[in-house]
């Protein structure tokens, strides 16, 4: 990936000029927000030489309420920090944008914050704060632990499980797994407010953002082509019989329920999205289910634990507690793995992480659409 495609922009207010050994620099990835801010904050107390790092994401250009770091950078400025805005809009645009509108044209439901950690963050970023700053380590207010041992490096899931986001993390590269800081996976997010109003940041009551970056405060469809949000269609059985109309297949997910545009006198769920047919069959929720997920684009931070037959624990989405499951098939493409209980509506386009029993990553990958042979294996 060319480096023109993201570069380091003038100094917000006074440059970078540390005074401790590379072991104690830190770049921090900073949105403006409560988590980020207090990731900072407790980096300078733990005495590290911090800098401040916000992404200028497409978005920036066109937010009413202005610049997405102009808070990071005045909390910053308040902790006698250096900051700096990195400006990735062309490869954000063609890393994450673009490919976030191709995957609903494909049927799909992607996760753009998965692809900005792995492809932006982790990559793209932290190779320019090493050659602009030498800086090695990378910190972000992410909820997750970095558990460190004599033998080895682990992502883990964060202390407090509710706000736990180690799904989003697994595409880090192995390599740069121990020079990951992540100072509040051990914190719950009470804590990281109270700490941020003891401290007297400004932030500390800033409500969370629960809207993709690139879109503002807006609908994630404003970021979609026009024929995906208005081009309608049928919608079908399983069968495949006409049972009503869809507004465009880019207002539907896999498992959907709600806004559905039809009653039909039981509980409907989206089963299928085929973009070709311009179709959305709906089914019940026992045919939205299933034991068996495959993912491909594998990405195996602990790979001696992946072998098929593996007792592990996985999850489909970001909420909710990792289930029980055994790895069928693993390989450097594709893994596949059988839930003890169905789970519902895999979603292709999102994650599948895999845990072992110490709640630590050790793979994941993108859900594909379940095939027939998979549900015939089922």
């Amino acid at each position: 990936m060319s480096e023109a495609r993201v570069k380091v922009l003038e100094p917000t207010f006074a440059p970078w000029s540390p005074t401790r050994d590379r072991a104690r620099q830190v770049a921090v990835l900073m949105s403006g927000g409560v988590d980020s801010s207090v990731t900072a904050l407790l980096l300078v107390q733990a005495d590290w030489d911090v800098l401040g790092i916000t992404m200028k994401v497409p978005v920036c250009d066109s937010n009413p309420r202005g610049c997405c770091g102009a808070e990071a950078a005045f909390v910053c400025q308040d902790l006698g920090i250096p900051h700096y805005f990195v400006d990735v809009t062309e490869a954000f645009r063609a890393l994450i944008i673009e490919p976030f509108r191709q995957a609903y044209r494909e049927g799909r439901t992607p996760n753009p914050c998965i692809d900005c950690n792995s492809l932006m963050k982790f990559s793209l970023v932290w190779d320019l704060l090493e050659q602009e700053f030498g800086i090695q380590h990378l910190a972000t207010g992410h909820y997750a632990c970095v558990v460190r041992t004599l033998e080895d490096v682990r992502l883990c899931r964060a202390r407090d499980k509710a706000k736990d986001q180690s799904y989003f993390l697994y595409g880090i590269p192995r390599d740069r797994l121990n020079y990951l800081d992540l100072p509040l996976g051990g914190l719950s997010k009470q804590e990281v407010r109270r700490i941020a109003r003891d401290r007297g940041l400004p932030v500390a009551d800033r409500p969370e953002s629960m809207e993709l970056c690139f879109v503002g405060e807006g609908d994630y469809r404003q970021a979609l082509d026009d024929d995906l949000r208005r081009q309608y269609g049928d919608l079908i059985d399983m069968q495949g019989n006409k049972i009503g109309t869809h507004r465009g297949i880019a207002h539907y997910t896999l498992g959907q329920r709600r806004g559905l545009g039809y009653a039909g006198g039981r509980p409907l769920y989206v089963a299928r999205i085929d973009p070709a047919a311009n179709t959305v069959t709906l089914g019940t929720r026992d045919q939205v289910c299933t034991r068996l997920v495959t993912a491909g684009h594998v990405h195996a931070l602990y790979p001696k634990a992946c072998a098929a037959g593996q007792q592990v624990r996985a999850k489909i989405r970001s909420y909710g507690d990792p289930k029980p499951c055994r790895i069928v098939d693993f390989s450097a493409d594709y893994v596949t793995v059988r839930f003890e209980e169905p789970e519902f509506a895999p979603c292709p386009g999102q994650g599948l992480v895999i845990y072992d029993d110490q709640d630590c990553v050790i793979a994941g990958g993108t859900i594909h659409e379940q095939t027939p042979f998979q549900i015939a294996r089922e």
